[in-house]
């Protein structure tokens, strides 16, 4: 059940402060040139905005910056987990300390089973089948910008007043014009988030704030600490909060939820030379762990997975990191969407990424079907596995993105 924020009941003048100058326009680096700065959206007055936090010191930033700005502004906490998780309550209860410092209203939103249902077990299913998805980009698409959405589209939609979701990833919104709007790299490359945002709907960017998009993180810390809260040193996540700390690696958090699957772990000429229980125990491109006989010349050196055999479940793998069968340059990419791109005018001069925070790879070709995509890279790269996110970027801007298939040698 989604909680009704008083927002109306904030009738205080915007406070003038350390964010008033940095909010004015949203563009805290005027004097970067294009493809930097651009037009944007900018909330009126009297806008709500909710920001969905995460208890992290971005999230917590945004909420400040737009709060010192904006009168109707109200943290919104996602439960995407159990209710009862440790993590659940660290995070809400961190949420509320930083709403009460700012003087902000906070909710608490229950999106568990749509969680499960539309993130948690079709990732489930992936591995089992041998791809190597990414959750977080599930929860963006269907949890963080989808379910979200749905909830302040449904309150809203007896009234006239203008809402928007702002959230505390590193990428940018441009409004290209008054009905098209692109979704952006952030300008700290160190930190940008597009990546895991370039499979949201691209319908929902006319609602969406990312102040952040144009700071660094060293800048997004140093104003946590002037604001004076308490996520400012706050260590950055690095995974799933609902993953215990005492799995040292994700595939034994996915043994609770898979059963066991014994298979073969093989050369290229069909030898066994180990055992798996399962093949999402293994990614394409890492060390096999497999004990090979160092005196023998042709089984001497490491070894690393090139290939999942979902057909046989076995595990194929060669010898020396950078064996030729651990490059492609020829993919296939499957439920494809574009965001406010035109097929026709638009793919020339594009980049590509397979991974976040990855150098930007140049692409030769492409071939556009209904629902998937055929690119054809300059350079093989290594280990594309399948499951991950592919990216097509034309410059800074997202064209559209989709799950790799498939790798050709």
């Amino acid at each position: 059940m989604l909680l009704r924020c008083p927002l109306k009941s904030l009738l205080r003048p915007p406070r003038r402060s350390y964010a008033t100058s940095v909010l004015q326009k949203l563009n805290p680096h005027p004097h970067i040139p294009e493809p930097f700065a651009y037009p944007q959206s900018q909330p009126e007055i009297n806008d709500d905005i909710y920001v969905a936090m995460s208890s992290g010191v971005d999230s917590s930033v945004t909420a400040a910056l737009l709060s010192k700005m904006h009168k109707n502004v109200c943290g919104v906490y996602m439960a995407n987990w159990s209710q009862s998780a440790k993590c659940t309550e660290g995070e809400w209860s961190d949420v509320q300390r930083v709403c009460d410092h700012l003087q902000i209203p906070c909710e608490r939103v229950n999106f568990e089973k749509e969680y499960w249902a539309d993130v948690f077990t079709p990732m489930l299913e992936m591995y089992e089948n041998g791809f190597t998805p990414n959750p977080d980009l599930g929860c963006n698409t269907y949890i963080k910008f989808g379910k979200m959405i749905e909830h302040l589209a449904a309150r809203y939609d007896v009234n006239s007043k203008n809402w928007w979701l702002a959230t505390g990833h590193y990428a940018r919104v441009e409004k290209a014009s008054a009905n098209k709007y692109n979704l952006l790299r952030a300008y700290d490359g160190n930190k940008d988030q597009s990546y895991y945002l370039a499979n949201i709907p691209g319908k929902v960017l006319p609602r969406i704030l990312l102040p952040l998009g144009h700071y660094t993180k060293p800048q997004v810390r140093k104003m946590a600490a002037e604001f004076g809260l308490h996520t400012a040193s706050k260590a950055d996540s690095q995974g799933l909060c609902f993953v215990s700390p005492d799995h040292t690696k994700f595939r034994h958090f996915l043994d609770e939820f898979l059963p066991p699957k014994p298979g073969n772990i093989i050369t290229e000429d069909g030898k066994v030379w180990g055992k798996h229980q399962g093949i999402w125990h293994a990614t394409i491109g890492q060390r096999s762990g497999v004990s090979m006989p160092q005196g023998n010349p042709k089984y001497s050196g490491v070894w690393f997975v090139s290939e999942k055999r979902i057909a046989t479940n076995e595990i194929v793998i060669v010898k020396g990191g950078q064996n030729e069968k651990l490059f492609s340059k020829l993919l296939e990419v499957s439920n494809w969407a574009w965001i406010n791109c035109d097929p026709q005018e638009d793919l020339e001069e594009l980049t590509l990424q397979f991974r976040s925070l990855q150098d930007p790879v140049e692409v030769s070709s492409i071939s556009v079907g209904e629902k998937s995509v055929t690119i054809e890279l300059k350079d093989p790269q290594r280990a594309m596995a399948p499951g991950q996110n592919a990216v097509l970027y034309k410059g800074n801007k997202v064209l559209g993105a989709g799950v790799l298939m498939k790798t050709f040698h």
